[in-house]
């Protein structure tokens, strides 16, 4: 997964307050501060359920402590949403598939015709 350069925010939030990475490790029950050190430099993405402990220890969401990975992953979706708005509106399918298609790409109208808010901003 390529990370942009600002991949996360975690140390930054870390410093300011004043835990090391051994006690943010101890709190968020990590077994080791090296996991903490490998999510600060963006090595390693942290689980699910470890990056919304960051989001609960620093009150920050994790869009914001990790935006290169969210910019990545952001990017993907989106990527991969009109590949499939492209297959669905080339379909010729017809009946009950049809209407199934047609559903979808009410969605994807909808949801593209929405004042998309980024969460890093």
């Amino acid at each position: 997964m390529a990370l942009s350069p600002l991949g996360s925010y975690l140390r930054t939030h870390r410093k300011r307050s004043g835990l090391s990475q051994r006690e943010l490790a101890d709190i968020l029950g990590l077994l080791t501060e090296w996991q903490v050190s490998q999510h600060e430099k963006s090595l390693t993405v942290p689980i699910l359920l470890t990056a919304m402990s960051y989001e609960i220890l620093f009150r920050v969401p994790i869009s914001r402590l990790f935006p290169g990975i969210y910019e990545t992953v952001r990017d993907n979706v989106e990527s991969r949403l009109a590949e499939l708005e492209k297959r669905l509106q080339q379909s010729t399918t017809k009946g009950r598939e049809a209407i199934r298609i047609a559903r979808k790409l009410e969605w994807l109208f909808e949801r593209n015709s929405l004042v998309a808010v980024d969460p890093t901003e």
